[in-house]
């Protein structure tokens, strides 16, 4: 889960703190570039595109976790999952320090793509790994490492700790950390029963 639906609840929630301090961002960068002040309905617009974007982000990941899931199986479709959430760490982590508030808009779209992946293969890797007197069990996970995420962004985005103007493109970019613990632990984790049987034809495998 920690690099599953966990990185779909932090996402969620990690938006909200630093929002007035990323329009700020924008601002001081529109001025930069073209010498005046933007439109409030401008950095309205901007910021409901850095919101949103996460969604379509989302989609696409969703999308393509069922080709994925197939093609190389759910272990590693869920390692893959955190590529995408290290790319979009580091964009949104470099944006204050590169002057680019695009990085942003680009940094949640790639958190869409993994946040899409996980929620799906997480579910779909647990449920197909666990025995069938914990599968009940185990699938619910999904919704506890969404809330604890949620719990984590929020916690972080707190004044006492990453919600503060110094700190919001850490606060962005705090996804890195999951996404590195299960690139770290999964692979020692076997893949699913159901995958290496009925996808990859091995038997032995499987059992």
């Amino acid at each position: 889960g920690i690099g599953g639906t966990f990185q779909y609840g932090l996402q969620v929630s990690i938006v909200n703190s630093p929002a007035e301090y990323i329009k700020s961002f924008m601002r001081e960068t529109w001025l930069k570039r073209y010498g005046s002040f933007p439109d409030e309905e401008i950095i309205t617009w901007m910021w409901s595109f850095v919101v949103s974007i996460y969604s379509i982000g989302g989609l696409l990941g969703s999308l393509s976790a069922a080709y994925l899931s197939v093609r190389f199986g759910r272990k590693k479709a869920m390692l893959f999952a955190n590529i995408p959430a290290l790319l979009s760490a580091t964009l949104m982590g470099l944006s204050r320090l590169c002057g680019s508030f695009e990085m942003i808009i680009a940094g949640r779209l790639f958190s869409g793509v993994s946040g899409g992946l996980a929620l799906n293969i997480h579910l779909m890797y647990a449920g197909e790994c666990a025995p069938l007197k914990l599968r009940g069990l185990i699938t619910i996970t999904a919704s506890t490492a969404i809330a604890a995420g949620k719990f984590v962004g929020f916690a972080l985005g707190l004044r006492e700790v990453l919600g503060v103007d110094a700190l919001w493109p850490i606060l962005m970019a705090a996804n890195a950390l999951p996404a590195l613990v299960q690139l770290l632990t999964l692979p020692f984790f076997p893949d699913s029963p159901r995958y290496l049987l009925i996808d990859k034809k091995d038997k032995e495998g499987c059992i």
